[in-house]
């Protein structure tokens, strides 16, 4: 299938300079995050405020973790800003956002995507804002010496609105433009793991109806909601570098296109306990119409 859209359904140049101004505005607060933190940084360990993940929450890269953002413990609030290039074989995906963790206890957190359709459609892109909210529900990630296997465990939501909807979601039969995914995490951090490493372990449940993480809309022809599965696996190289792999499952609501599940193999460099630069070799599948899409994903970060 190839799409074709009016040109009265083509986004304007306004998204671009949105976008742009977006991404200027949290590199700078990735800056000042930095900037601060040898006077405000917060308790925590290094790494145990994950990696931002595309969708802006705490965690991997593809999949949200139970451990909230930045490194604030308990009567502390951090945070994190970050920005993150996805680069499959024919299609790129820019994301940047920033998170507040309150408490080690309730994450807040606020992203936009683009996505950019060169390959397909010249000079054009789709845009979608993510309002995301976690909260801890029991256990600890990394310390639990009454029940030391215990997880740190998580609830949380994610609001997705597509300001491009009626450009190619609709013409591929997506139902909405907005939708809500809800998911349940659950991490563990062993500090002094198999093979004398430090190793991080996560299962997530989500339930959603969104899309190519809701960039081609929401629900379809084909269903809506579906109740899907994520992991990450991590080792601990050294005190500064982790190695993992993360697999995340996708659901099929649209007859356009079969959608198919993403997975990585990560390696995330903490020179510091408040700067992380993660990088990926990312397996997406088959987007819309091009199969193959496989490549890079960069992702910066600050946390306090």
């Amino acid at each position: 299938m190839s799409f074709a859209a009016p040109a009265s359904r083509l986004p304007s140049t306004a998204s671009h300079v949105a976008w742009t101004v977006c991404a200027v505005q949290a590199m700078a607060a990735i800056l000042a995050l930095v900037a601060v933190t040898t006077a405000y940084g917060g308790d925590r360990l290094a790494a145990t405020g994950g990696v931002m993940q595309i969708e802006g929450a705490a965690g991997g890269g593809l999949t949200p973790w139970a451990l909230i953002a930045g490194l604030g413990t308990e009567d502390e609030v951090g945070g994190s800003a970050f920005c993150t290039r996805v680069r499959p074989s024919d299609f790129i995906l820019d994301t940047c956002g920033v998170a507040v963790g309150i408490d080690n206890r309730l994450e807040l957190s606020l992203a936009r995507q683009t996505f950019n359709l060169d390959s397909v459609i010249q000079n054009q892109h789709i845009d979608q804002s993510i309002v995301g909210a976690k909260l801890r529900l029991f256990g600890d990630a990394v310390l639990d010496q009454d029940q030391p296997w215990l997880p740190q465990v998580s609830a949380g939501v994610m609001w997705k609105h597509n300001s491009s909807y009626d450009f190619v979601p609709e013409l591929l039969g997506a139902r909405h433009r907005d939708g809500a995914d809800f998911y349940l995490a659950a991490t563990k951090i062993w500090l002094d793991g198999p093979l004398g490493h430090s190793w991080l372990a996560d299962v997530t449940l989500r339930e959603s109806n969104a899309n190519q993480l809701g960039l081609l809309g929401f629900g379809g022809d084909l269903g809506n909601y579906h109740l899907l599965a994520e992991g990450s696996l991590g080792v601990f190289l050294n005190d500064y570098v982790i190695l993992g792999g993360e697999y995340r499952q996708k659901p099929n609501n649209l007859s356009a296109f079969r959608e198919n599940d993403f997975k990585d193999v990560f390696l995330a460099f903490v020179p510091v306990k408040y700067l992380s630069l993660t990088l990926a070799y990312v397996d997406l599948g088959n987007i819309a119409d091009k199969p193959h899409q496989d490549g890079w994903y960069l992702s910066l970060q600050g946390s306090l």
